[in-house]
């Protein structure tokens, strides 16, 4: 069986790694900005646990102005950037990666099998807090 989407899911990560490569090498210009949203809680993500706390599942970074020691590695890539004014250290695996845009470009991907995954685990979650609250009614009726 050819599995189309993890085919189509490495390709665009390798879209994604060779557009931060070229940010490494030339900078960003012509008001070019990079919106990234990754899972949070990863196995693989490294970021401060007050991050963590912050935004327990997924967030989005902004790679624009200020961003430090940018590096791509074979599995992930780490950034230095800056939160109410703290220079923080992130590694994000590029499985984490939901979706990337450059709005000035009008250009983005949506990484599918994370978004899917995202999905999935927010109807588990919706799921369990719905049995929490149900009420069954048929120990009410009258016979």
């Amino acid at each position: 069986m050819i599995e189309y989407q993890k085919i189509l899911d490495k390709n665009m990560i390798n879209v994604f790694v060779d557009i931060l490569k070229n940010i490494k090498n030339n900078g960003l210009s012509n008001n070019n900005h990079l919106y990234i949203t990754f899972l949070t809680n990863h196995k693989e993500v490294e970021l401060p646990n007050w991050l963590k706390q912050k935004y327990p599942k997924e967030m989005t970074i902004i790679i624009q102005y200020e961003y430090y020691d940018l590096k791509i590695n074979k599995d992930n890539f780490s950034i230095s950037l800056s939160f109410d004014d703290i220079k923080t250290k992130l590694k994000i695996d590029y499985n984490a990666i939901i979706s990337f845009a450059d709005p000035s470009a009008n250009f983005g991907l949506i990484l599918q099998a994370n978004r899917i995954q995202t999905k999935l685990n927010k109807k588990v979650e919706k799921n369990k807090s719905n049995k929490d609250n149900v009420i069954n009614f048929s120990n009410f009726k009258k016979n």
